[in-house]
């Protein structure tokens, strides 16, 4: 039954991605964005990572999802339109741009699963639970953590500076 529910979240993240590039308006692809994060939370808690799936809820598909959803509707950010004529073949040049580093990615994943495939990895079950992982996360990495904080509050500011209407 898990190998079931796998496939069904490993294709919905798969087609949500692929959707999330392939939309002309950035609101859908917000959208679909936040149906890839889902997926994702289903696939760690099938790999017994609860704290994970709620982390990548609470974090990504609200936080984050909310500040793409205000900066898209704070820039007013138009519809793709695609392009005619001569300079169509200039945006042809990101495209296989992209294509290439997706064959590289493909790549470089296939090699890391082949040299991982047979390796195990020991699992402390003190290590993984929540108490461990807030005393890690507050006492051992605090600086990295506030830093992480500081940096997403200035991307906003800088946002919100970037979409203000100078009055004349």
């Amino acid at each position: 039954m898990d190998a079931l529910f796998f496939w069904i979240l490993a294709a919905a993240a798969v087609v949500a991605s692929l959707l999330v590039i392939g939309q002309r308006n950035p609101m859908h692809s917000v959208m679909w964005l936040i149906v890839s994060f889902c997926a994702l939370s289903g696939l760690y808690v099938l790999l017994g990572a609860p704290f994970v799936a709620a982390i990548q809820i609470i974090i990504y598909a609200g936080a984050i999802m909310v500040l793409f959803l205000f900066v898209v509707m704070l820039l007013n950010v138009p519809t793709e339109t695609p392009t005619e004529g001569p300079r169509r073949l200039l945006t042809a040049g990101p495209r296989r741009f992209g294509a290439v580093l997706a064959v590289v990615l493909v790549a470089e994943l296939a090699w890391a699963l082949r040299r991982v495939q047979g390796a195990a990895m020991p699992v402390n079950a003190a290590e993984t639970s929540v108490h461990a992982i807030g005393l890690r996360l507050y006492r051992d990495y605090a600086f990295a953590f506030e830093a992480t904080s500081v940096l997403i509050l200035v991307a906003m500011v800088g946002a919100v500076i970037l979409a203000r209407r100078e009055s004349k």
